[in-house]
């Protein structure tokens, strides 16, 4: 199923009716994974992986197109399991992250696993999920900044090397650097 395309753009459009979406998706070929996700504080506002908007291109689906970003701007942090079960679906976990406007995107866990070592204390907020095909549901937490990553990381890694370096390489600093919709 993997078409890899060399430089993938996310869009982030509008739609009169988005009960539309859920019709016109429901004709698209089996082998899509069609995803839109409402950006969050938005009205009506979404953004969607490059093959959802050619899908919605190729069925003349109406959505007024507001902006792109570059995929490869949202950075990604897998488990091992996580890259096992979603190399595939990569710009869709990052339509997930701009849909929360976050420049990066790690996994953190699985759903069930008894210590994700992490406190939800303070709420659910920045943290989200994707659901593999094979059944694992992954839970991911999403950073608007390269600092608020490095917080979280290092101390949820103890400061492990490999992950220092990935929050380093995040190519935006703040979600202030993303492309703008209005």
């Amino acid at each position: 199923m993997s078409r890899r395309r060399l430089m993938n753009r996310l869009t982030y459009f509008t739609i009169e009716d988005e009960s539309m979406l859920a019709e016109a998706f429901a004709e698209f070929d089996e082998d899509i994974l069609a995803v839109t996700y409402k950006v969050d504080g938005t009205e009506d506002v979404f953004v969607t992986t490059a093959e959802t908007r050619e899908a919605m291109d190729r069925n003349d689906v109406p959505y007024n197109l507001l902006a792109e970003e570059d995929s490869s701007k949202i950075a990604i942090y897998h488990t091992l399991l996580s890259k096992e079960e979603l190399g595939d679906y990569e710009d869709a976990i990052r339509a997930l992250a701009l849909a929360y406007q976050g420049v990066a995107i790690a996994c953190i866990g699985v759903n069930g696993e008894t210590d994700l070592g992490f406190d939800l204390s303070d709420g659910a907020k920045g943290y989200t999920y994707f659901t593999a095909p094979a059944g694992h549901t992954f839970i991911w937490r999403v950073f608007k900044t390269r600092d608020d990553a490095m917080d979280f990381l290092s101390k949820l890694s103890l400061n492990d090397k490999t992950v220092v370096a990935w929050v380093k390489a995040i190519p935006l600093g703040s979600s202030a650097e993303l492309t703008s919709y209005h």
